[in-house]
């Protein structure tokens, strides 16, 4: 069966016109063009049996001729008298059915021996009769014996299928252009590429499907615009009182004898700016950046670079003719979380890219650390989870985020240098 909507819907239409075809050919074919067939074939013989009857009845040799010469003009049969032959004594076959139909019909009007030479001359039939004093060879045309119509008949099924067939495939193919829109337009908006609103069109379902599709891209867009505006209140918000307590610890700082607290202090404080600084980094990650043509691998190269600014020692395959689409920022991000992440619990990250198929490509970050666990990898990814590998917050969850909304996914399993390797897979 055809996998398409265009090809399903086209073998719909198809055989059912196949089969009302054939069943009208069958029919015509199996009852009319036999009918036919055989009132040839008794017409044939009812004429060489007329002739024959004059030529009985009138024995001379000039009758003789003149019996056959209007035989040739008036019913198209060319006659031969061989006096003094015999036929040779054989049984013959009638073959295939055309052929009985004739031998039927000689063997009805004729009373005398017969036979049929259907090899001899490809354009008629030689029919030799044996008379009482010799053999007379009629030549009749073949074409007096079939019913031309039935190649006009089947020229128009064949004709008028390959007609119905193609304008069903042309309006078939307007109908399923407006569903490959839709789905390319849903695909394109999974993987972060905002295309606008699609337009409504083909048949009624298919017009409602793409309304709605619409009206989803409309909410999810309105979604992702108040959760953005939401964390950003909310993160700016907390940034005034933080500011407030870091001034107060710092006057704190200037006792001795509350130092120590005021230190424990400084550090809770330092680890709620982190986290508020992860909700902004998550918000900009649902800004309005929109996916263009990209050159990855000037973004690892920047990943790159700043982690070594940072002092990590990292190692970049670099890919040559990397351009995809996508948000450069986001994607930026993302692995620049998964190679932070790495830098942290190890002293050696390596950053590589390759193309996992035509139309999908695969970013490793490996590191030679401690690792994670298997049971726990996926615990990891939880906004401000504590795993095995230490720390908290969003950066993980961030870098997830991101990457599923291009329609890719990160997974984490073991490197071949020992440690942790995070494997983002991305559809081009």
């Amino acid at each position: 069966m055809p996998r398409s909507l265009l090809g399903r819907s086209l073998l719909i239409m198809l055989v059912p016109l196949i089969v009302v075809q054939g069943v009208a050919l069958q029919i015509f074919y199996g009852n009319n063009l036999d009918i036919t067939s055989r009132r040839f074939a008794g017409a044939i013989a009812g004429e060489i049996a007329i002739t024959i009857e004059q030529m009985q009845r009138f024995p001379g040799p000039a009758d003789r001729a003149w019996a056959m010469a209007r035989a040739w003009d008036e019913l198209q049969l060319q006659m031969q008298f061989t006096e003094g032959a015999v036929l040779p004594v054989t049984d013959q076959p009638s073959g295939m059915d055309r052929h009985g139909d004739l031998a039927q019909a000689l063997t009805e009007h004729i009373d005398q021996p017969f036979e049929l030479d259907w090899q001899a001359d490809p354009q008629s039939v030689l029919i030799r009769v044996q008379a009482t004093d010799g053999v007379l060879t009629v030549r009749a045309p073949r074409k007096r014996l079939y019913a031309s119509t039935i190649y006009l008949f089947v020229i128009w099924l064949v004709g008028s299928a390959m007609l119905l067939f193609g304008i069903a495939a042309l309006f078939m193919r307007n109908q399923v252009r407006a569903l490959r829109r839709l789905g390319a337009a849903a695909e394109a908006f999974g993987m972060g590429r905002d295309l606008g609103a699609i337009k409504p069109e083909g048949a009624t379902e298919i017009r409602q499907a793409a309304t709605a599709f619409n009206r989803m891209q409309e909410r999810i867009r309105r979604f992702l615009s108040q959760r953005t505006e939401l964390l950003a209140g909310v993160s700016h918000d907390l940034r005034t009182p933080l500011t407030r307590l870091r001034l107060a610890v710092a006057l704190l700082e200037s006792r001795p004898d509350l130092a120590e607290d005021a230190a424990d202090m400084a550090g809770d404080i330092a680890e709620m700016d982190r986290m508020i600084e992860g909700y902004l980094a998550f918000v900009r990650g649902e800004g309005s950046e929109q996916a263009c043509p990209t050159d990855l691998g000037t973004v690892l190269e920047d990943v790159a670079n700043n982690a070594r600014r940072a002092g990590s020692d990292i190692a970049l395959d670099p890919p040559r003719d990397m351009v995809v689409w996508l948000r450069p920022d986001a994607i930026r991000r993302a692995v620049t979380n998964l190679v932070d992440n790495a830098r942290r619990h190890a002293r050696h990250v390596s950053l590589s890219v390759r193309r996992a198929s035509p139309r999908m490509l695969e970013i490793m970050v490996d590191d030679d650390g401690p690792g994670i666990a298997p049971a726990q990898r996926e615990q990891v990814f939880r906004p401000f989870a504590s795993g095995a590998a230490g720390g908290t917050g969003l950066g993980l969850t961030i870098a997830r985020d991101i990457v599923r909304a291009h329609g890719g996914e990160i997974t984490l399993e073991d490197s071949p240098s020992g440690g942790l390797r995070a494997r983002v897979t991305l559809p081009v």
